[in-house]
C-alpha cells in the first residue's frame, strides 16, 4: 500500500491561520504609518504658521506688550488657529513670545518660542 503525499487538512488550516494573522498585523502597521504621516503633515504645517507669526513679530521691530493674542493661519489648504503668548523675562529689555497652534479639538499641535528685545 502506498501512502498519499501532501498536506493534511489540519496543516493547511494552521498555515492559513498563520498567514491571516501576519496579514492582519501588516494591515495594522500600514494603518499606523498612514496615521503618523498625516499627523506629521499637520504638525509641519502648524509649525510653518507659528514660525510665520514669530517672524512677522521680529520684522515689525515693535516691542510686544505682555498678554495673549489670537491669530489664524492657512497652510496646505487647512486653517489653523493659534495664540501668541507674550510673557516678561527677568530682564525688562526682553520678552518671551510663544506661538501655540491648536488642532480642531483644542489640543496643542506645536509650540514655538522666541525672545524679542527692545530696540
Amino acid at each position: 500500500m502506498r501512502r498519499a503525499r501532501g498536506f493534511t487538512l489540519l496543516e493547511v488550516l494552521v498555515a492559513l491561520a498563520v498567514v491571516a494573522i501576519a496579514l492582519g498585523a501588516g494591515l495594522r502597521a500600514a494603518g499606523a504609518l498612514t496615521d503618523n504621516a498625516e499627523r506629521l503633515s499637520e504638525v509641519i504645517a502648524a509649525q510653518w504658521c507659528a514660525d510665520n507669526q514669530l517672524t512677522a513679530l521680529r520684522l515689525s521691530r515693535a516691542f510686544p506688550g505682555v498678554g495673549d493674542a489670537d491669530f489664524s493661519c492657512e497652510q496646505l489648504g487647512r486653517s489653523y488657529r493659534g495664540t501668541l503668548v507674550t510673557r516678561p523675562t527677568p530682564n525688562p529689555s526682553f520678552r518671551r513670545v510663544d506661538a501655540v497652534l491648536l488642532d480642531d479639538a483644542g489640543h496643542a499641535l506645536v509650540t514655538l518660542s522666541t525672545v524679542l528685545s527692545r530696540q
